[in-house]
């Protein structure tokens, strides 16, 4: 009789804690630093005003989870280069532009908070740009000017490639030995005169993706707080696009704020042996999806969908990630803890975590861990708000 009169008594409690979740992720204001959708749409064609039953995002999803603002990224690989990646990031920023038209009075481009303040206020939905690889400003500081006039946010210095000026992760981890023969590892002195000129600009300098040394010499430079718009944390998972404790302590000193990423391959450090064999199993597929998307990113999120029940036993669970938000608050304070989903932009998330719909789970689980309601504010949009302020000036 007691084994089932606890769990009727623990029933209107759970409620309550349910629907206090609710309550608190609607009057929050969500912000999620870093999505892909846009660079995807280019191929996909889909229409982001409608319910889509592929991808992460749309905006009837998006009302759904409560999101308020997205920077949508402004993306191409390392394929494109001079005269070509200018171009391509102002495609995308075309795009985007294209779906608010299509949405006249239900959604905005803002540049600043007292603009997103405004566009909340009409209850519109804020879409911010940021563009993701120095190599789209193709080593031209006009380039730069041009993009922030168009209403770009921040500037991921690096992807996975290096720059003339500015080395990332991949390369100083990979590729180390031959950077330094090159006599170029970190910020060059260029790359020097873009930071501070990103400033002036009131553009956040975005250090994810890039190189420890050029980390350190951004965070030597910078006279404005920085972000890192999708990245997780080093000690829970050694890959080279965390960051590691010292970094984020640097992070923190500066004012910073680093956006949690839900990536599987960066939450958990078991996921990359089983996706590699996954991938292999299903080989022949995905290369006949890659040739169909032209893309090794989509073929795999394609291929990941085709395959739902064998991909999803390969998930972390949704606690991985609540690790990486909890770690992160812990060692640097919960004054530098933000939401990077990077939906889109990979082929796996936490189980649960499946688009945009499932943003309230967050809330749920730091209620769990004693997480007060000023505090998930702050980890949901308030953190952003301020680095953009402090950035920007208003």
């Amino acid at each position: 009789m007691k084994k089932l009169l606890l769990p009727l008594l623990l029933l209107p409690f759970l409620k309550v804690s349910a629907q206090n979740a609710q309550e608190i992720h609607q009057k929050a204001i969500l912000v999620d630093t870093h999505n892909d959708v846009i660079s995807n749409e280019l191929i996909t064609k889909l229409d982001l005003s409608k319910r889509q039953s592929t991808g992460n995002f749309d905006l009837v999803r998006a009302r759904e989870g409560g999101l308020d603002v997205q920077v949508f990224s402004i993306w191409c690989g390392e394929d494109y280069g001079k005269g070509t990646a200018f171009k391509f990031a102002n495609r995308e920023i075309d795009s985007l532009e294209a779906l608010i038209k299509r949405n006249p009075g239900k959604m905005a481009l803002v540049r600043n908070a007292a603009e997103l303040e405004k566009a909340g206020a009409k209850k519109q939905f804020v879409a911010m740009i940021g563009v993701e690889g120095g190599h789209m400003i193709e080593d031209r500081m006009d380039y730069i000017d041009a993009l922030a006039k168009r209403g770009m946010r921040y500037l991921t210095l690096t992807w996975n490639n290096s720059t003339s000026w500015a080395t990332s992760a991949a390369d100083e981890t990979h590729h180390l030995d031959s950077l330094k023969k090159a006599g170029h590892v970190g910020l060059s002195d260029y790359g020097k005169q873009i930071v501070r000129h990103l400033n002036k600009l009131g553009v956040m300098v975005d250090i994810s993706h890039v190189g420890e040394q050029t980390f350190y010499d951004v965070i030597a430079t910078t006279s404005k707080p920085v972000i890192a718009s999708h990245s997780c944390a080093y000690a829970l998972n050694p890959n080279q696009r965390n960051m590691k404790d010292a970094q984020l302590k640097a992070l923190a000193k500066n004012g910073g704020v680093v956006f949690v990423n839900f990536y599987s391959g960066f939450l958990d450090s078991a996921y990359g042996k089983k996706v590699t064999y996954f991938y292999r199993k299903h080989l022949t597929e995905l290369d006949s999806l890659t040739k169909i998307y032209h893309d090794s990113d989509l073929a795999k999120i394609r291929l990941n969908a085709i395959y739902k029940s064998e991909s999803d036993q390969i998930r972390p669970p949704l606690s991985m990630l609540i690790k990486h938000i909890d770690y992160i608050v812990k060692l640097i304070g919960v004054d530098h803890v933000g939401i990077g989903s990077d939906f889109d932009g990979a082929e796996s998330y936490p189980l649960g975590m499946d688009d945009v719909t499932d943003y309230p789970k967050i809330t749920e689980e730091l209620l769990k861990l004693n997480y007060s309601e000023a505090d998930i504010d702050k980890i949901l949009g308030g953190n952003f708000i301020r680095v953009l302020k402090a950035n920007t000036g208003k």
